[in-house]
């Protein structure tokens, strides 16, 4: 059976938090490259999004949404929390003659579920990541963490499909929101193979302080728990002699996290020689590219990951990788193939923090020196990493596939011919 009925054409409602220019993490990624190749597809693409974003490309329609008020919470971190709600009515009154709505995140259920209701059209989830997997974000939202996770709750439990992005996620779908599992499919995340390719520029590790001649270890993310960061950072001081670390992280969750790496990073330059360059602003994607292309490893240390999107990026660019063996990692990075996977031990199997932290750190040093010490096996490992890249994760792919789940779920719903 092909991937999808190429003579159907969709209306598609797509709602999301992040939208390009407004991108901080995988869940942005995905709905920029997606919605582009559903409309490359012949589809009609209604983008409606957190900003001020407003374009027209082909079939592809893209609106921002502002708070029409702003309320203030007696606890500040509500604010936040009403405003998504605000912008969730904006998105469900204007998201009309559409075949089916498809959201990304808590940010957009709510406004998800009243289109569902109020325009008879079937709702698609994906599962980018999942409130009850997430308990720092407490630190973030205060109690309004209850609320986005009674939102996220309800959402999955009136959703007519699920794209889960990993057999990982697929499980915790099923087993935190009773989702039945004919309503899951797994579609997992993908990589633009023309823009993530080698693009060696030493230019442009002068231009932020990093030697061209020395081997550098990579870290992308956002400053939070669920990245790991602090536990990469700890782990420099096991590093072996004659690496650089570059550390592209920025945007830190709360204040305290910020202090904490702060301090993290301090101690790291004073417990080793490693020289460690801390780039705190987002980068261009062609200037982190050229980082992932010069790059001798790229560590990804997540606590939780649903599927762990940088990973392909750095993989497309032909460098191993290190990474937890957490979420959908093990998916992605073939341990001993494309890169080296390491187990941060937890207490529980609902816990996602690692039971002995330091044990983590080395764990994590661990491989990477195995990687340092055989330049041979990096290069084997590079060349595999694109290959495997290439074959499994196009975006063209997987919006085939997700066209398809949309034609199935609406057939299911009544409102297409079988």
């Amino acid at each position: 059976m092909p991937d999808a009925v190429d003579d159907t054409r969709m209306r598609i409602a797509i709602l999301t938090n992040e939208y390009p220019p407004n991108v901080y993490g995988g869940a942005g990624v995905h709905v920029e490259y997606l919605t582009r190749e559903l409309a490359a597809l012949g589809h009609t693409v209604r983008v409606f999004a957190f900003g001020d974003q407003h374009e027209q490309r082909g079939t592809l329609h893209v609106e921002g949404v502002t708070p029409p008020v702003q309320l203030e919470g007696r606890d500040a971190r509500h604010t936040k929390l009403f405003a998504t709600l605000l912008q969730d009515l904006e998105m469900s009154a204007r998201a009309a003659d559409i075949d089916v709505v498809h959201c990304h995140t808590w940010y957009s259920h709510f406004a998800g579920c009243l289109v569902k209701y109020l325009q008879g059209v079937p709702l698609l989830l994906t599962t980018h990541s999942l409130e009850p997997h997430r308990p720092w974000k407490v630190e973030q939202l205060g109690t309004a963490y209850h609320a986005s996770t009674w939102i996220e709750r309800t959402a999955y439990r009136n959703a007519d499909g699920v794209v889960a992005v990993s057999e990982s996620m697929r499980r915790d779908v099923h087993d935190l929101y009773d989702v039945p599992h004919d309503r899951i499919r797994v579609i997992h995340n993908g990589i633009d193979l023309e823009q993530y390719r080698p693009t060696p520029n030493p230019a442009t590790l002068r231009e932020y302080g990093i030697d061209p001649d020395v081997p550098y270890v990579l870290f992308v993310g956002r400053i939070t728990r669920q990245k790991g960061i602090i536990h990469l950072v700890n782990a420099i001081r096991f590093f072996r002699p004659g690496v650089q670390v570059v550390l592209c992280a920025g945007a830190p969750d709360t204040a305290e996290i910020g202090r904490e790496m702060d301090a993290a990073v301090e101690r790291a330059r004073r417990a080793s020689a490693h020289p460690i360059v801390w780039i705190r602003e987002m980068l261009p994607k062609d200037t982190v590219i050229t980082l992932y292309t010069h790059a001798a490893i790229f560590v990804c240390p997540s606590v939780y990951e649903p599927f762990g999107i940088i990973n392909l990026e750095a993989m497309a660019c032909e460098t191993p990788v290190v990474a937890s063996a957490v979420g959908g990692i093990p998916e992605v990075v073939e341990h001993g193939e494309t890169g080296l996977l390491v187990v941060p031990e937890t207490a529980s199997a609902s816990e996602v923090e690692p039971r002995h932290p330091e044990q983590f750190s080395r764990d994590l040093a661990s491989a990477v020196n195995v990687l340092l010490d055989e330049p041979d096996v990096r290069g084997r490992m590079a060349s595999k990493a694109r290959a495997r890249v290439e074959e499994k994760f196009s975006w063209s792919s997987i919006a085939r596939q997700t066209a398809r789940f949309y034609e199935d779920v609406i057939r299911k719903a009544g409102q297409m011919p079988a």
